[in-house]
Parts: C-alpha cells; structure tokens; sequence
C-alpha cells in the first residue's frame, strides 16, 4: 500500500509522463526523431514517458519546443515537473491509515542497490537496537499509540536484515555528536556501541565516524539519504526527514548537491579500526559518567 505522499508523486510522475507522451503523439513525430530533436537518446525518451525517468527541466524545455506545445500545455509541464522533484510527505497524511511506515520504507529499501545516509543527532534507523529504536518511536510526534511500538520497532528490526546481503552496499556517516546523543541509560548507549561495532565489520558495511575534533569541511544542517536504485535505468533519489515531513528530491541538480556534501563528510570522518577506536573512547567515557547522570 501506497502513503498519501507515495502515490501523489507516482501520480505527479504518470501525469508528465502521459503528457509529454501525448504531444508527441500529437505533433505526429516519433521517439527517435524527438531524441534527436533534444539531444537525448531514443531510450530515453521511452524511459521518461514510462515513467522510469523523471527528465530534467531543460529537457522537459526543449521537449515542449520540439513538439510546438502552446504556452499553456508547456507552463502545465513546467509546473508538473516541479511537483516531482519536489515532493513533501507530511507524516499526520502518511500515517493517517497505517499505524507506520517501515513497510513503505521497506519497498523502497528493496529497490535499492546502495544506499547513503548521514545522521548528526542519532544513530541511523538500520543501525538501531531494539530498545534504542523503541526509544527512538516513543518520542516520536505525532505521537504513535503504545500499543503500535512494538510492532513499529519489528519493523524497523525486519529492515535491517538487508545489512547482510552482500549484493547490496550500506554507508553511514555518524557525528560523535549522535553516538553521545543520551536517549537512555547508560546500558542502552553501550549495547548501542556494541551494535555499531559489529556491524562495522561486514564488507558490504562501511560505517565512517565523524569526530568532533574534525576539521570542518562543510555544513550540513540535517540528516539525508541518498538511495542508489538498483536497476539502472531507475533515478536516483534524496529522502531528508524533518520535523513535519519526509522530502523526496528527485532532481538531478539537487542530487549532484547532496553527493558533493556526502564526499565533503565521508573526508572529515574515521573509518575501520580508527572508527572502532574513537567508539571505545566514547563507551569508556559513558561508563564513567556519575550514576546521577544515568537517567532513566
């Protein structure tokens, strides 16, 4: 089952699809000759009125141009491909008749060949241990039903069993920040480390620490992922989660974006054994913490 956010974009994406389609049909040209029109390749414009392909704006342009839309039918798909590639997901509509959304996820996950996430202020979704995550839900607002985390945090659990495909590549960068982050007691942020620890170990797994002693090569205010598709003829795409809502950036520009600030991250963190050190700092630093401070 689709969110509300999910099949909004696939019905914004069907739309330009089936538009742009229907001027071609209309100005009486074929693929090849449109793909030679506006310097694309001939399976590409199959792919774009697929809806496999979101095309670029220029592209999209000179589509319209090539196909002597009217200014009406050329500001529709201006305005058309704008709603894909910016795409907001509130969660009160996604969660408006599921009771969550790691299912959703899931799917998405699955289409996935890699997959990127940076995380500043806690430890990644996949990363979680159970008490962690079920942490994580309680805090969550909207505010899920107590009854539904248990069956949120299996999910989320469900998920993870992706880590040990080895034909698929996991990546996260984490701020010492997020790994300090005390959303428990002390037993819950060890056996959090331990986690990270031995997942670290698995080849198709690289987890890369960020210190906060690194010197700062960029700002990046928020948490983002960036998901690979594993057929190759799919796009791309950003997911960023903020207070209110998921985003999903589907354009290429903005994805350009998001890898320059990925490579600016991956060179300020530690990886492997350094990150393995720097993480045995963090626990001998927890389990020195006074009993006090141990809340609960």
């Amino acid at each position: 089952m689709l969110t509300d956010g999910q099949d909004e974009l696939l019905s914004n994406r069907r739309r330009l699809a089936g538009e742009l389609r229907r001027l071609r049909d209309r100005a009486g040209i074929s693929g090849r000759q449109l793909a030679e029109r506006i310097s694309i390749s001939q399976s590409k414009v199959s792919r774009i009125e697929a809806g496999l392909t979101v095309p670029s704006a220029p592209e999209v342009a000179a589509w319209a141009t090539a196909v002597n839309a009217s200014d009406t039918a050329a500001e529709l798909l201006t305005a058309l491909t704008e709603a894909v590639y910016t795409e907001v997901h509130p969660w009160h509509a996604a969660l408006r008749e599921r009771i969550h959304l790691q299912d959703e996820i899931q799917e998405i996950e699955n289409r996935t060949r890699t997959k990127l996430t940076y995380e500043m202020s806690l430890v990644p979704g996949l990363l979680q241990t159970a008490e962690y995550a079920r942490r994580v839900f309680v805090m969550f607002d909207p505010a899920y039903a107590e009854l539904d985390i248990p069956a949120i945090v299996a999910g989320r659990l469900d998920r993870q069993v992706a880590l040990f495909d080895p034909a698929r590549r996991f990546a996260f960068l984490i701020t010492e920040g997020a790994l300090r982050w005390r959303i428990g007691p002390s037993s819950v942020l060890l056996s959090q480390i331990d986690r990270i620890a031995s997942l670290s170990t698995l080849e198709n797994v690289s987890i890369g620490l960020i210190p906060q002693t690194a010197k700062v090569l960029t700002h990046v205010p928020h948490g983002f992922v960036i998901l690979e598709p594993a057929d190759r003829d799919a796009d791309a795409l950003v997911m960023v989660e903020t207070v209110h809502a998921n985003l999903t950036v589907n354009d290429p520009l903005h994805i350009a974006l998001y890898r320059r600030q990925w490579s600016l991250l991956e060179k300020m963190a530690v990886f492997g054994d350094a990150a393995r050190d720097l993480l045995a700092v963090i626990a001998a630093d927890i389990r020195a913490l006074p009993h006090h401070e141990d809340d609960q």
